[in-house]
């Protein structure tokens, strides 16, 4: 801690990063002058993932619905910053700067003065009213319609999301809204990213960061889809992009505001200090992991993994989640893809599939269950198991942008043991990255590097597996708080300690190069396991629609129980 009497200028300074995330918030206290991470803390969100019932009445959701209440969002500030700065040791006087990052697109309907939907009398029992997490897949139907259309009509910007906008993003699940609560809608006066929003809560300043307007918000080239456009897709939709979404847009690392003297109550920082322009979790990392050059791809490996690079060429990639100018650092092209479902469907296999006697061997032997997963796994020759997967228990972000898909094993026989199955569903999740880094590589989009970040890098085999199915030497961020240490750097950039992000990365940012290296026998045997998994892949993602029929007939059982449920309660 610096002393009082020290002189300003050979005091030193810090920032503080906050990483909203799916189920937590986590706050950093980053020093400025290198980037040591010295306290850190984390607030679970008491409500979690809505995906059954809303709190307040217990009112039944429809399959593929996921909500969040934005208080959880609020209490982070309250809770998880100060204990920050505590663990820290340092003088909140000393603090500089905030800048906060977010799951997306993660949506939050509210009054015109920020005040979320689901906060106003009267409103609590309305589904639509609740803040809609990135994993919200109900608006499935809505965005085919949005991509059909944009087809038909060969609307300039579908191409620079390769194609096919997402269910997750800004219009497909406001064009929800509008068609299954119009009265909602109608009272819906912003229809506002998280990650604006808590920025909103922050400085009292609404400004749309330039990150989630590009690659959530169809923003490009400073227009949105047309009002002609808009109106095709829904009469009446046309007004929905000056009414609801238009705000001034903000550059990343840009300062949003300042903090107000309500916030810095909440946090315990002093008013007045730089409030960053908001970002998105996954692009945020970059600059933590030093990876901000042409031709390096960064991983975001947690529940679903985000797939971001800068580049100084513009190509249109098939599937891609977007490119922005700007999107990640200025003066670049950043791109986007990702898989809905990566570190959810290895914790839904070891919860859901795994036999009492192998939970008892990991206990006995001080593991996780998934630690005895992968050790067991890690004995094996590449395809002994004689299994392969599809990666899609949450969907298919890229390349195919479908959540109506499913997950897949095949080659499993009564020999199979669950490590088989653990070791081909780590494996398909790198096939599935594996397409990702082709496509835009036969796209003109060099990819050289693989830089992982998230809680998925601690396992070894994994990391070995993406290196040899990948043919690419993989670099791990040197941090376990990458989106919050993202978040910090922007927070001092935005404080005016560094001129630009990149440079501040250079300073504050860590990475650990060429941790893992390819194989070179085993990239050729997994070659043809990759070969089997492209053709499931196109088999079933391009062609045969039997997943997509199996997740109606589940919904019309699923909405069949609950409206029984209701008539007899």
């Amino acid at each position: 801690m610096t002393t009082p009497h020290q002189p300003l200028e050979q005091r030193e300074t810090y920032v503080v990063g906050v990483d909203f995330g799916t189920l937590s918030g986590r706050a950093l206290v980053v020093r400025v002058s290198d980037g040591a991470e010295l306290g850190t803390a984390t607030h679970d969100y008491p409500h979690g993932v809505l995906e059954d019932r809303l709190p307040a009445s217990g009112r039944a959701l429809p399959p593929e619905w996921a909500l969040q209440v934005p208080q959880d969002y609020r209490d982070v500030l309250r809770h998880a910053v100060p204990a920050a700065v505590a663990a820290a040791g340092v003088d909140p006087a000393d603090v500089v700067g905030i800048a906060t990052d977010f799951t997306a697109c993660t949506m939050v309907p509210t009054l015109a003065d920020g005040t979320p939907l689901s906060e106003v009398p009267g409103l609590e029992d309305r589904p639509h009213a609740y803040v809609k997490l990135w994993k919200h897949h109900a608006a499935q139907a809505q965005a085919d319609r949005i991509n059909r259309l944009a087809e038909e009509r060969g609307e300039a910007w579908l191409p620079r999301y390769g194609g096919l906008i997402s269910s997750e993003w800004e219009f497909a699940k406001g064009l929800q809204v509008y068609e299954e609560d119009r009265d909602l809608y109608d009272r819906m006066q912003r229809w506002v990213e998280a990650a604006d929003w808590i920025v909103w809560q922050l400085c009292g300043t609404y400004v749309r960061n330039a990150c989630t307007a590009g690659y959530k918000g169809i923003l490009q080239s400073g227009r949105y889809p047309g009002p002609d456009y808009l109106d095709e897709l829904a009469p009446g939709f046309s007004s929905f992009v000056p009414d609801k979404l238009d705000q001034p847009v903000g550059q990343l690392g840009e300062r949003a505001g300042t903090l107000t003297a309500e916030a810095a109550a909440w946090t315990g920082l002093p008013a007045g200090i730089a409030v960053a322009v908001g970002n998105v979790d996954a692009h945020v990392t970059a600059p933590a992991a030093q990876a901000v050059d042409a031709g390096q791809m960064v991983a975001i490996m947690g529940t679903s993994t985000c797939h971001v690079m800068s580049a100084d060429v513009l190509r249109e990639v098939p599937g891609m989640c977007g490119v922005v100018d700007g999107g990640i650092v200025a003066g670049s092209w950043g791109y986007e893809a990702g898989q809905s479902g990566v570190g959810d469907i290895f914790g839904w296999f070891t919860r859901t599939s795994v036999p009492p006697s192998y939970v008892d061997a990991a206990a006995a032997a001080g593991e996780s269950v998934h630690e005895h997963l992968t050790r067991l796994a890690s004995a094996q020759e590449v395809g002994e198991h004689g299994l392969v997967a599809l990666d899609w228990h949450s969907g298919n972000r890229s390349v195919l942008v479908d959540h109506e898909l499913s997950g897949l094993v095949v080659g499993q026989t009564l020999a199979t043991r669950p490590e088989d199955v653990y070791r081909a569903l780590l494996e398909a999740t790198a096939f599935g990255t594996r397409v990702i880094v082709e496509t835009f590589r036969d796209s003109g989009v060099p990819v050289d590097e693989l830089v992982v970040a998230g809680g998925l890098a601690r396992n070894h085999l994994l990391m070995q597996v993406y290196a040899d199915v990948t043919r690419l030497p993989l670099s791990l961020i040197d941090s376990e708080q990458g989106p919050a240490l993202g978040s910090a750097i922007h927070a001092a950039v935005a404080a005016g300690a560094y001129p630009d992000v990149p440079t501040a990365a250079k300073a504050m940012g860590r990475v650990r190069r060429g941790v893992f290296v390819p194989d070179e026998a085993r990239a050729q045997r997994y070659d043809a396991l990759f070969a089997e998994y492209v053709a499931l892949h196109d088999h079933f993602g391009r062609g045969n629609p039997t997943m997509r029929r199996l997740k109606a007939i589940r919904r019309d059982a699923v909405q069949a129980r609950r409206d029984r449920e209701v008539a007899r309660a």
